[in-house]
């Protein structure tokens, strides 16, 4: 069987050092093909393009000219027989599958193993099927907030779909793909569930999404569902989120409001600085149970990211959860919540006007509002982060409380101006002895 393979060595790939790799090429049509690399490297002058071969005039210091032709054909018969293989088990993509298979030194026994690891000939296919086999394997292992994120991407590519006129199929996903899914929610997806259509999403919300659908294929890669797919060039677009917390005044003046006329708002008042003492998130903050406390000690697995903490309770969070809570946190939803602080935050008098910007498409939009508007149940978690890293607390240890698994990331969470980072800056020159050493010196001249 003639395959569409053969050995090459550009000269437009020259290296530094004057030579090239010699590839072997395959080509399965003008727009799908790759190259293989070989590992050797030689001058191009001395590849003979019409033979495809070394030529035997290559200087020794390249290695012997024979020695390197056999390697290259003995190279060959390895791709040779990795693409075969392919073809004949009707592999969906057959250069992607010889581009992660081959190397110099691959054992082609080893295809036998690859077979086993092939979809069974009945499996079904159809991208939707897959997504909600993708969705039955969640339940149970993660929180209904992440279920509901799943159910909401499905949603969104099923307008996607709808949009395009045309099924999303596995065999489609590629960078024109990407380009397409990406150009749709930032300028033609309408939001759900509003009054008044609105078009595209924010860019972190693009990029969320994306990270989501990468997610997704890569576990039905993962599970031998689909072959490999190409997902270069798939990035996840993200900015810096403007956010708002509280400082420690702040929270005091919410605590001091006297709302014993009001209920509601005094039952969402102490939820509301509960979560800010602890640094939980509002999904689990809203869930303890009398037994996660003990000793003056929180207790707690954190439903998303499943990590465990361990939270020294203040005396004002324990005498809440103790004597107001009754060691049982009351019911409230997260949208009553959240309009509920709103109102409160106002009568505790935060008033500054506050005014943030995101992109959206390619404009960027800028908000404006009182800062009691800004405040979400996500206000009390990156409070406690942002006060406990400006009081001093060791990072490490915030990180402990907070689930961050890196320090770019934390960095990124906590919400601190220039000044205050440049006022945290000189209290440790100012603890480390560091101010006015030169002052002494220059005093003592």
């Amino acid at each position: 069987m003639l395959l569409p393979i053969k050995p090459i060595c550009p000269a437009s790939k020259a290296r530094k050092d004057g030579t090239s790799i010699i590839f072997l090429q395959y080509c399965k049509s003008e727009d799908d093909k790759t190259l293989l690399n070989t590992e050797i490297g030689i001058p191009p002058r001395y590849w003979n393009k019409k033979l495809k071969r070394v030529t035997d005039d290559l200087p020794s210091s390249y290695g012997d000219f024979e020695k390197i032709n056999l390697e290259v054909h003995r190279m060959y018969r390895i791709a040779e027989d990795i693409i075969k293989f392919a073809i004949s088990n009707k592999h969906s993509d057959t250069v992607q599958f010889v581009k992660n298979t081959f190397s110099p030194n691959y054992d082609t026994t080893k295809l036998e193993v690859e077979k086993l690891k092939l979809p069974e000939k009945e499996v079904n296919l159809d991208f939707f099927y897959q997504f909600d086999e993708y969705l039955k394997s969640k339940i149970g292992t993660v929180t209904d907030g992440t279920m509901d994120v799943f159910k909401n991407l499905k949603s969104i590519l099923l307008k996607f779909q709808e949009y395009r006129k045309k099924n999303i199929g596995f065999d489609q996903i590629d960078l024109n793909f990407y380009e397409e899914y990406v150009h749709y929610l930032k300028f033609e997806h309408i939001h759900f569930r509003r009054k008044k259509p609105i078009k595209g999403l924010k860019l972190n919300s693009v990029g969320k999404n994306v990270k989501q659908l990468i997610i997704f294929l890569k576990n039905r890669r993962a599970k031998r569902i689909i072959s490999e797919l190409d997902l270069t060039g798939f990035k996840i677009a993200e900015e810096e989120a403007d956010a708002i917390y509280l400082t420690p005044e702040e929270i005091n003046k919410i605590l001091l409001l006297d709302l014993t006329q009001t209920p509601g708002l005094k039952k969402n008042r102490d939820i509301f600085v509960f979560g800010c003492l602890t640094g939980l998130r509002y999904s689990d903050f809203s869930k303890l149970k009398s037994e996660d406390v003990r000793d003056g000690m929180l207790f707690k697995k954190q439903g998303k990211s499943k990590h465990r903490v361990v939270i020294p309770l203040r005396d004002e969070a324990n005498y809440i959860f103790e004597h107001i809570f009754n060691r049982n946190i009351p019911e409230t939803s997260n949208a009553e919540f959240n309009l509920y602080i709103k109102e409160i935050g106002k009568l505790a008098g935060l008033t500054q006007t506050i005014k943030h910007s995101y992109i959206k498409g390619n404009k960027e939009i800028v908000v404006t509002k009182p800062k009691y508007a800004w405040i979400t149940s996500h206000t009390c978690r990156r409070s406690f982060c942002t006060n406990e890293f400006l009081a001093g607390t060791p990072v490490e240890l915030i990180m402990k409380i907070s689930g961050h698994k890196s320090l770019k990331d934390f960095y990124k969470y906590i919400k601190i101006t220039p000044e205050q980072a440049g006022l945290r800056i000189k209290e440790i020159w100012q603890k480390r002895g560091e101010i006015n050493k030169a002052l002494d010196v220059f005093q003592t001249e």
